[in-house]
Parts: C-alpha cells; sequence; structure tokens
C-alpha cells in the first residue's frame, strides 16, 4: 500500500534534530524507533497491552526512499497485513510533510507471547476481531484471506 488513507492508524512524528546523522539526515536507526511508536500506538488502540500476553518483534525491515531532514514532520502509517495463529505481520509507510511524498516503507513480524511462561502464544480472539474491525475502516478486509 502506498497511500496514508489505505493505513487505519496515522501516527505523527516530529523529527528532532538529534535524530540526523553526521551526513545532515536522519540516521537510518531512528526510522525503527518512528515504526516503534506507530507500532505502539496501534497496539494500545487493541488495549492489547491489558491482557496476559507481550508482544515481540519476531523479524522486522525497512526500505529507505528519501533521506528525511530536520525540522518535519512524519505521518506514520500502520496496518495489518496478515494474522496468523501467533502472529500477525503489520506494515508501515512513512509520509513527510517537507517533502510531501513518502520516505519509507516497513515490515515487522510481531508475535504474541504468555507473560508468565514467556512462550509463544495464541492471538486472544478479542485482538483478532479487533484487527479485523479497525482493519475494515479503510476497507482492508482481513477475513478474505
Amino acid at each position: 500500500m502506498t497511500k496514508l488513507t489505505d493505513y487505519p492508524v496515522i501516527y505523527e512524528q516530529n523529527v528532532a534534530w538529534g535524530d540526523m546523522d553526521a551526513f545532515g539526515h536522519v540516521n537510518n536507526v531512528i526510522y525503527y524507533r518512528y515504526i516503534e511508536s506507530a507500532r505502539i500506538c496501534y497496539l494500545d488502540v487493541l488495549n492489547i497491552f491489558k491482557l496476559d500476553i507481550n508482544t515481540v518483534v519476531a523479524s522486522s525491515q525497512c526500505k529507505y526512499l528519501k533521506p528525511v531532514f530536520y525540522p518535519d514532520q512524519l505521518k506514520i502509517g500502520v496496518r495489518v497485513e496478515e494474522i496468523r495463529n501467533s502472529a500477525f505481520r503489520m506494515n508501515y509507510l512513512i509520509w513527510s510533510s517537507a517533502q510531501q511524498q513518502n520516505v519509507a516503507l516497513g515490515e515487522a513480524v510481531i508475535v504474541c507471547v504468555d507473560k508468565e511462561s514467556i512462550q509463544k502464544t495464541l492471538i486472544p480472539e478479542i485482538i483478532r476481531e479487533k484487527i479485523i474491525k479497525i482493519e475494515k475502516t479503510v476497507e482492508h478486509d482481513l477475513n478474505n484471506r
């Protein structure tokens, strides 16, 4: 997905002066922090942190399309692309207000683990239902996958 309107949760992130590296643009590692904040925003909408599970990142990647500079305000779109038994795959779109275009794309696989046993566990049905409902707000139907 390449348009913010395809993402049900949009997180806004200001670029800080300290986010830049010696080359004068946002350091590649910082994108992962931005994505993390956007992911937590989505998970907060689910109220997942009130349950007896934790979420851990099993894998993540970021494709850098354009460099980002201070000052800027980014809009980070978040969506769940796929729901599995114990995990879900999230996609991210980072859009620059200063450049008026997409500057990065990301993806992560999030695994649910039991807080006590620290073992992989099934996604709670209430969370699965909330994800499907949130995704439907942008006409993204996870039931037909």
